[in-house]
Parts: C-alpha cells; structure tokens; sequence
C-alpha cells in the first residue's frame, strides 16, 4: 500500500481527498501547513507520494519542494502540487521549483487519480532501477560461487585499505589462504562437491574473522584476506585461529564427511607507498612455505629477516612483529 501525504490548510478539503485516496487503496497521512509537511517529507522514511497545496501557512507550496529537492537522498520523492492559479507562468513556476505533476483546483476526482497512478508507476520503476543497478554492482564485485569479494575487488580494497592505513599511521597485514589438496577432493567427489566445499570455507572463513576484516576469492580454491590495523603478530594469531576454524571439523557435504585444511602465508604492509604487489609477493613466499612444510599451518614473511616463523597444530611459537 503506497503512503501518500497531503498537505494543506482546508481541512474540508483534506478530509475529503483523504476518503478518496483512502478509497483507492492509499494510506494516507494528513498535515496543514507547509512547515510540517516539510518536517515530514524530510524524515528517512518519508511518504514517496505527497500531494501539496501551493498556498499554505509557514511555507508553501514550492518552498517545500523546494527544501525536499535540496537533499539528496537514496529514493525518490513525487510530488503533485495543486493550484488555484491557471496561467503558464504560475504552472511554469511550480514544475521549475521541482514539482512533477500539477493539478489545477477544483480537480477532477478521476483525473487526480490518474496522476497518482503516474506517480507510483514512476516510483516503482525507479525501485525497479535502484535494485538493477545494486544487483549490477554485486555481480560485478562479488564472486558467484562464494559470495565473497571477487579478485577485482579485493585487490582494490586493498590499495584503499593500505592508503587509510597509512594516513592513520597502522598497520596492514595480508593472509594468503590456500585450500590443501584441493584437487584430491575435485577428483574424490566431484567438483560440484569441491564448489560446496569453497561455499561453506567462505563462511567459516568469515565467521574467524573480525567484523572489519576482509575477505576475496584471488583465484581458484585461493583467498585474500586484508586484516587492517593489524601488525604482524596479531596477524598471525588472526591466521592461526582461521585456520584452526576450518581444519577442527569436518565439511559436511551431502553424504560426505570432508576434512580440509588450508595453507597460510602472512605479511605486512606499513607504508601505502611500497608496490601492492610486493605485498602479495611476500604472503605469497609464505604461503609457498607453508606448503613446503607439510601444509595445514602458518607462516610469515618478513622481508629485513631472512628466516621465516612459523605456526602449525603441533607447533605454535612466540610470535615477533
């Protein structure tokens, strides 16, 4: 049911186009002077249709629409602006103040109907656009299969964490997750079983991390995880209980009963200014070290330091920064 305000002085009036409207299936809401239609058009969750008489006390008319237009706001406002006045100019006037229709007084009740159909056709198109444009934009940001930022998006997600992370003097540390023997599980039972299986590491993925974390689909059965304000030995503790979340039970998968387990490279960015890439390279080389280690554990890279540290189920040191 679409909510429509009217606004205006004679309350006559107003009483009887609140049975019409309420008659053709409306909810209506009822003010009588302009300054609080205006109070009321400018609330969140304001009424998308509203019917104003051009002569009010406070503001009128245009003035209101006038304050509406000013805001920019995430939804659309129609506005029919009812009017004694018949010449050009006047009508002119009104429509340039950012009215959408007008309606010359007295009104024809079928007429004015017909308009407010006009209106809510152009206001449901509008919803219609808004949700395209939102469901454009996720395809075009988000992995299909995961849900989880696609490659595109993360690694600008991590450009523009790294710049803020810089201007607030932190730290920014980046996981590069692996899928142990992946393949063995496509090949085991099936890649319709090995897509369930990246669904349901998205979630536990995202379930370890922090609300702020973030989390993308680099490639394959490969994620990127960017955990701002974060420095290295945070970091690995993040990493550590991320995997713990995955590798502590199994994935159930229809019948099945899966273990898996992922690999962890860690590294950290302290000055925007050094090549993003570097940055992956050096989770990268970690990541590569966890593999070469047995895999199911973690490792970090820190580039003024030769040797690598390392954590795993068996074996989880003090942590360096």
């Amino acid at each position: 049911m679409s909510r429509v305000l009217i606004a205006d002085d004679d309350r006559i009036s107003c009483k009887l186009l609140g049975s019409l409207l309420t008659k053709w299936g409306y909810q209506v809401e009822i003010v009588y002077n302009g300054v609080d239609a205006q109070r009321e058009l400018l609330k969140p969750d304001a009424p998308r249709l509203a019917i104003l008489d051009w002569m009010m006390p406070g503001l009128d008319g245009t003035q209101v629409i006038k304050a509406v237009r000013a805001i920019h706001r995430e939804f659309y406002t129609y506005v029919l602006l009812l009017t004694s006045k018949g010449q050009k100019e006047d009508i002119l006037e009104g429509l340039d103040a950012g009215a959408d229709d007008y309606l010359k007084k007295p009104f024809d009740a079928q007429e004015l109907r017909a308009r407010l159909r006009v209106g809510s056709r152009i206001l449901d198109l509008e919803r219609r656009l808004v949700c395209a444009l939102e469901t454009a934009e996720y395809r075009a940001t988000h992995d299909f299969l995961s849900g989880i930022y696609n490659r595109a998006a993360i690694l600008e997600l991590l450009k523009r964490e790294a710049s803020r992370c810089e201007r607030a003097s932190q730290q920014l540390s980046v996981l590069m997750v692996d899928v142990d023997h992946f393949k063995v599980i496509n090949d085991t039972y099936g890649h319709l079983v090995g897509d369930q299986v990246i669904k349901q590491l998205a979630l536990r993925m995202a379930s370890a991390l922090r609300p702020y974390d973030l989390v993308g689909r680099f490639g394959g059965e490969e994620f990127l995880v960017l955990v701002p304000n974060c420095a290295l030995s945070a970091a690995m503790v993040v990493a550590e209980r991320l995997r713990l979340s995955i590798a502590t039970d199994k994935m159930a998968i229809g019948q099945f009963a899966i273990p898996v387990t992922v690999s962890v490279g860690v590294s950290t960015i302290k000055e925007a200014k050094l090549d993003m890439n570097l940055a992956l390279q050096a989770a990268d080389l970690a990541l590569y070290e966890a593999k070469s280690k047995g895999r199911n554990r973690v490792e970090c890279y820190v580039p003024s330091e030769p040797a690598t540290k390392s954590t795993s189920s068996e074996d989880f040191p003090c942590l360096k920064g």
